[in-house]
């Protein structure tokens, strides 16, 4: 395994770790900036909407620029935004933090699958990329419960200070480990780039992303509430079974992108249809703790499982512009996770319980199964006319054989 991969999975545990951190860390924000949770939850919202605007305005504008630099350049970004989130004396400077720190998440993540997967043979490709978000994984495992531990017993802003620090280790690592390319395919015009928007399969890839992201954070978004309200685990239980759950990403991102390898589209049809009745199994038997458990841990796994395989499906398509497109599906996960949340809370609010937000979440997904079926077919479609018509092309500049009289064909 190439070295490189390591640097760039530290940078990506940093990163997931600025993201998701806070949610445990949100009571004591809002007590020491005296602001409402509510408010404090915009540190939260802020983050995602600037991931979105990062993913894309940052990664089109650094496409002309050498990945291995731009990759350094947006790992000092995260490591800025995270200091002025741990010094700020208030709540606009730490907003201002946050939003800093999340420009760089959508462009490292998208610039970062494409430079992982020139690491590694092309038959490789979406299991190095699973090896980089492993360090997202890592985060909701190890650095979540650790970060909110850690706040609690230093203040929160000491969180902030050790994820800047892992900032800094990820800089080293990057700047040793990933090697340079000069090759001609590394620095892309925007124009080119942006070609890639015209292959129906990359937006049919986007919307895919939307759903089956949307429909796994739907359900996961107010999980909390369905684990003390609905299956009756006491408060103190949540922390571990998200441990729990992020134990499943661990494992559905490793084999998703060894199973993706193998088969892109086969891979995300069984996922996500897996994840279909797993969240309508799970919303029919979270009254029982011993299902939920189990419910948790497959969620996340066949969840997180078509992250390789999306990632790695959109980056062909974009063909030989796969930065941007690449940038793009992470936004895309990010407004999957906006669309989840907010339908969720919309079935709570409509009175229809705490089960609620993961039949949504299966509906959701359910739509994003129909997408991806289809989307199989119509690159299955395009191959097979592909195919057809190169054969056709042979058959008429072959050699013509001497033709022999026959009964059928009488000689002049």
């Amino acid at each position: 395994m190439p070295l490189g991969l390591v640097a760039l999975a530290i940078g990506a545990f940093g990163i997931g770790l600025t993201e998701f951190v806070i949610m445990g860390l949100l009571p004591e924000v809002a007590a020491d900036f005296g602001v409402s949770e509510a408010a404090a939850g915009w540190l939260i919202s802020g983050y995602a909407l600037a991931v979105v605007v990062g993913a894309l305005v940052l990664t089109a504008a650094t496409t002309q620029l050498p990945r291995k630099p731009v990759l350094l350049g947006l790992i000092v970004l995260f490591i800025v935004g995270n200091v002025l989130t741990a010094i700020a004396e208030d709540y606009s400077l730490a907003m201002i933090g946050r939003i800093l720190a999340a420009l760089c998440h959508g462009a490292f993540f998208g610039i970062g699958s494409v430079v992982a997967a020139s690491l590694v043979a092309p038959d490789k490709k979406a299991g190095a990329i699973a090896i980089m978000f492993t360090g997202l994984t890592a985060a909701n495992v190890l650095g979540v419960p650790f970060g909110t531990f850690l706040g609690q017993q230093l203040g929160w802003r000491s969180t902030f200070w050790a994820i800047a620090a892992i900032g800094v280790l990820a800089f080293i690592g990057i700047a040793a480990l990933v090697p340079t390319l000069h090759s001609p395919e590394e620095r892309i015009s925007l124009r080119g780039e942006l070609r890639a928007f015209r292959s129906g399969q990359v937006w049919l890839s986007l919307l895919v992303t939307v759903l089956a992201y949307g429909g796994m954070f739907g359900a996961f978004t107010y999980i909390a509430y369905t684990l003390t309200e609905v299956s009756g685990f006491p408060t103190t239980a949540v922390p571990w079974l998200l441990v729990l759950f992020g134990a499943g990403l661990v494992v559905g991102n490793w084999l998703g992108g060894k199973l993706a390898d193998r088969s892109i589209d086969a891979t995300l049809i069984g996922f996500i249809a897996a994840l279909v009745v797993i969240l309508a199994l799970f919303a029919l038997s979270a009254g029982s703790q011993v299902a939920t458990v189990i419910a948790l841990f497959l969620m996340g796994g066949f969840g997180f499982g078509t992250v390789p395989g999306l990632q790695s499906r959109i980056m062909i398509y974009a063909g030989q512009a796969p930065t941007l497109a690449s940038g793009a599906n992470i936004g895309a996960f990010n407004v999957g996770n906006a669309i989840g949340a907010w339908a969720g809370g919309v079935g709570i609010a409509a009175g229809l319980g705490y089960t609620s937000p993961i039949w949504i979440g299966a509906v959701i997904t359910l739509a994003a199964l129909v997408v991806m079926i289809i989307a199989a077919a119509a690159a299955r479609n395009t191959r097979t006319d592909a195919a057809a018509a190169v054969t056709a092309t042979n058959s008429s500049n072959a050699p013509s054989a001497p033709r022999k009289a026959t009964a059928d064909a009488p000689t002049r």
